[in-house]
Order: C-alpha cells, then sequence, then structure tokens
C-alpha cells in the first residue's frame, strides 16, 4: 500500500490527504499485526519501565507515519537514503544477533543487502533514484522493524532512536523550525541540513560519506551502550543527538537561503 501509492505519487500528483490516508491505515495494518504477537515495546526509563498501553498505539501510529515521510523528505542527495537503509539495518542486525535475536537479524540483514545492491546504481553520481515508492516503502518497513524488535526484548526504542538519528534529528528539526518561522511546511524545499551540506561541500558523495561514517563510528556505539544498559538509553540519546542537533543548527536546517 505505501509503495503503491508513492508509486502513484512518482507518476502524477497524489493529494496529500490521500497519502497520509494510505500511511495511517498500512500503519493500523501493521500496528495489528504486532498486537497479535507481543504487543508494542515498553519504554525504559532509569528503574523504571514505561507501558503507554493503548496512548502507546497512537505514538507508534504518528512514529510510523512520520519516519515513513521524513525517509522520502531525506531522499535528496545521491547515495543518502541507500547509505542510511544499509548502515541502521546492518547496525540493528549485528545488535540483534549479539541479542540472541538471529531470526529478526537475518531480516535486518537481508535489507541491508538490499539497500547494497541499490547503492551500486544510486552512488554519487547515481544512476537510478529511489522515488516516493522506495523511500516511503523504507521508512514504513524500519519504523515496524523498531517497534517488532523492540516487543521482542530484541533492541529497544532507545537504540533504534540512536540509530536513526540523522534523519530523525534533520528531519524534525527542520519542520519545526520551518512551521517556527511561517513557512508552508508542506511545500517542496531544499533546506534540510544535509542539502545545505551538499551545496556547501559542492558534491553529494562527502555528505553521504558522512552520514555513514556518523552512523557506524559515533551512533552504533550509542545504540549499542542503550541495547546494554535499557535504563540509560534516554541519556545516551540525548548524547548521541546533540551533535547531530547542532550541525542542524551550523548549516541552517530550516532557515530560508535568502534569509
Amino acid at each position: 500500500m505505501v509503495a503503491g501509492i508513492g508509486y502513484l505519487d512518482d507518476h502524477g500528483d497524489v493529494a496529500a490527504r490521500w497519502r497520509l490516508m494510505a500511511h495511517f491505515v498500512a500503519a493500523f495494518v501493521a500496528l495489528s499485526a504486532l498486537a497479535a504477537h507481543g504487543g508494542l515495546p515498553t519504554v525504559p526509563l532509569g528503574s523504571w519501565i514505561l507501558d503507554l498501553g493503548v496512548f502507546g498505539y497512537l505514538f507508534a501510529a504518528l512514529f510510523i507515519v512520520w519516519l515513513l515521510n521524513l525517509y522520502n523528505f531525506m531522499d535528496g542527495i545521491d547515495g543518502l537514503a541507500g547509505v542510511e537503509l544499509v548502515t541502521v539495518s546492518g547496525g540493528a542486525a549485528l545488535l540483534l544477533f549479539w541479542q540472541g535475536a538471529p531470526i529478526s537479524a537475518s531480516w535486518l540483514l537481508l535489507l541491508a543487502a538490499c539497500g547494497l545492491g541499490f547503492l551500486v546504481w544510486n552512488w554519487p553520481p547515481a544512476k537510478i533514484f529511489m522515488g516516493d515508492a522506495g523511500s516511503g516503502f523504507l521508512g514504513f518497513v524500519l519504523a515496524v522493524f523498531a517497534l517488532w524488535t523492540g516487543g521482542e526484548g530484541g533492541i529497544g526504542v532507545w537504540a533504534w532512536g540512536i540509530l536513526l538519528g540523522v534523519f530523525l534529528v534533520d528531519a524534525t528539526w527542520t519542520l519545526i523550525r520551518r512551521v517556527s518561522l511561517g513557512q508552508r511546511f508542506y511545500e517542496a524545499h531544499r533546506i534540510h541540513a544535509y542539502q545545505y551540506a551538499s551545496r556547501e561541500f559542492g558534491a553529494h558523495k562527502p555528505v553521504t560519506l558522512g552520514v555513514a561514517a556518523i552512523n557506524i563510528g559515533w551512533l552504533l556505539p550509542w545504540a549499542a551502550l542503550a541495547t546494554w544498559f535499557p535504563g540509560l538509553g534516554g541519556l545516551f540519546l540525548v548524547i548521541a543527538w546533540a551533535p547531530l542537533v547542532f550541525l542542524c543548527w551550523w548549516f541552517k536546517a530550516g532557515v530560508p537561503e535568502s534569509a
């Protein structure tokens, strides 16, 4: 459903309300399946375990739809969405193997392998592109994996939030900044941090390689700590995200180019 509505939008112009309707229906179907197979993950807070109950499904639906759409927003330069897919799903698979969850880890390795195959053709300068059909689908799949593996007790929400930090922080910061400046947030733009960075460096490849380095060298170790010490996961997420927030500020993400 998600890939299909994205494909139609790639080849035409599907109204936003219909896209969002399809996204929420897909989220409902996924959450119904998760509810029948262990439910949603809890959120460790120090020595406490937070269970949001019914409200958790509302937040989970919003999380799925937001990650689905932000993955599309972040698919704006050659190789970036593919590198994010490979490093995030590969990192999550590694953590799941360490946690003794080889089945879900294998699914994520398969997803990473698909990303590697795509990168052969999408590496800067790209010969093919992902489009809404690909980016929306991948955002949806990663969101569902995050909820599924957290519910299994493999790796929790904090670790997934850290692994997805580059996309989550850039997209969320840019959206908040645009709304605060009175911009029409639903209109297309080129003012994400990664877009400003690619123009400053004069090429896509340095930014794509930089995101790969951040995901592997910085975020993955913090995600591992959040997995091994889940009660401190929130603290580790703040530490891991801090330099990403700084980079968004540094590159003036969300600020119009004329400002």
